[in-house]
């Protein structure tokens, strides 16, 4: 069949077999994946189907069909808005909260589990203290936190661990690294006293769990409880040059409707995919030398010992952990809800409207430009990505990420802690190597790397 011509005003509806190929190669590998918490089995199942570049040519084809504007169709009775044009993902972006909320249905269902009132599901003007709070514990917008040197201290020791038990072990895997990238975590959101309360976390991942199953799943309101109180503890304990001690002594966490306790599930949770996107970072330097020798040069300075000396900015490691989330988003589908009715080119879409943009598609495909497919972390430092609106490795806009520049600090001095001493060599079944391009779906829970002395 060929394409349809584009509209000459307004948008155009999906036709049914269209509404089925986006059903089944877009939203369903992606909820199978998990949204909230992933499901290793799934993640290497979709590695070796290459579910995402199936999906990112679904879009591409719908767009050749349909053209650029964004494509109306209806989910299980759920009315629907796909953006298949980076100007249309900036305005979405721009014009966030309001009229379009993060706060969607399906976002609430899902994180409720374990942040009932956290700021990226709160809608109306409860919102605006939440994420105040956050953007004041998180120095939000700052080239450099306020606790920059105690945090990256802690980091260091923790990776410095890692990467002297993956030198005794001769390798380096997933489980072995998650175990010590979840202990800095605690250490730089709850403190000394949290570092090894591994049960706090495996609540929350029971919770992330049944987040996945957000439309069937009913609410788990003691083991919620449970875990909530368990947080409360650990943040009315948490160190004063801790994230959540930042959190607490903050003035806005005082503001009616703010509660610490709800605002750090999400920081937790987002800490996950920093994890991956860590690991993948590393893995994509160990294939590409060049890449890694200039990482390796700008990280060799002395590691923080102390918890008052200047932090390395690390803008060449920062700049391959971006590229990193830019071939492999944490978050595959950017999600908002129309809080009133919006006009888009001249067709009025009303309230209650979900706006899906898939960042695979937009990351890769649209626009088409030579680095879509390979490792190029100078895009992030010459001003290339700032040109493009649809790279958005942390969303964009006033629902950014606030906790962004934390992430990168976080991922850069772990990165410089494991490549201090050691030299790793992926020896997974995927290889991210320079000599062909790099694949779409990529399982970092099932990557190796051996490892010995550098």
């Amino acid at each position: 069949m060929s394409p349809a011509p584009p509209a000459a005003g307004g948008l155009h509806r999906a036709g049914p077999a269209d509404r089925a190929r986006f059903l089944l190669r877009v939203l369903l590998p992606g909820a199978a994946e998990g949204l909230i918490r992933r499901r290793p089995w799934a993640m290497s199942l979709a590695e070796r189907l290459r579910t995402d570049r199936a999906a990112i040519t679904t879009l591409r084809d719908l767009r050749h069909r349909y053209g650029p504007r964004p494509l109306r169709l209806s989910v299980a009775g759920r009315s629907l808005v796909l953006l298949l044009d980076p100007d249309d993902l900036a305005r979405l972006l721009r014009e966030t909260p309001d009229p379009f909320t993060p706060a969607s249905w399906e976002k609430r269902r899902a994180l409720e589990q374990f942040q009932p009132h956290g700021s990226l599901i709160t809608p109306g003007p409860e919102r605006a203290a939440r994420r105040r709070a956050n953007e004041e514990a998180l120095d939000s917008g700052r080239p450099e936190h306020r606790l920059a040197s105690a945090l990256t201290a802690r980091i260091h020791q923790e990776a410095a661990a890692v990467a002297e038990r993956a030198r005794a072990g001769g390798q380096l895997d997933w489980d072995l690294f998650a175990a010590g990238w979840w202990r800095s975590v605690r250490r730089l959101v709850l403190g000394e006293a949290a570092a090894d309360d591994t049960a706090l976390i495996g609540l929350l991942d029971r919770l992330r769990s049944t987040g996945n199953w957000s439309m069937l799943a009913p609410r788990r309101e003691r083991l919620r409880a449970a875990f909530l109180d368990r947080l409360r503890t650990a943040i009315d304990r948490a160190d004063p040059d801790s994230l959540a001690g930042a959190l607490r002594a903050g003035p806005a966490a005082r503001e009616h409707g703010v509660d610490p306790v709800h605002q750090v599930p999400h920081w937790l949770f987002a800490f996950d995919a920093a994890g991956a996107a860590t690991l993948r970072t590393l893995a994509l330097l160990s294939c590409h030398p060049d890449r890694e020798a200039e990482v390796r040069a700008e990280t060799a300075a002395p590691w923080p010992g102390t918890r008052r000396e200047p932090v390395a900015p690390l803008p060449r490691t920062r700049a391959a952990v971006l590229e990193a989330v830019r071939l492999w988003p944490t978050t595959s589908v950017l999600l908002r809800e129309s809080t009133r009715a919006t006009r888009w080119y001249g067709t009025v879409v009303p309230a209650g409207t979900a706006f899906a943009a898939f960042t695979p598609y937009f990351h890769r495909a649209e626009p088409p430009t030579g680095y879509r497919d390979r490792f190029d972390p100078d895009i992030w430092r010459d001003g290339t990505a700032a040109g493009h609106p649809a790279l958005v490795p942390f969303s964009a806009g006033p629902a950014g990420c606030p906790g962004e520049q934390v992430v990168l600090l976080t991922a850069g001095h772990w990165l410089a802690g494991l490549l201090a001493e050691t030299r790793y060599r992926t020896v997974s079944a995927l290889r991210p190597g320079p000599d062909r391009p790099l694949p779409a779906t990529f399982d970092h829970t099932g990557l190796r790397f051996t490892a010995r002395r550098a």
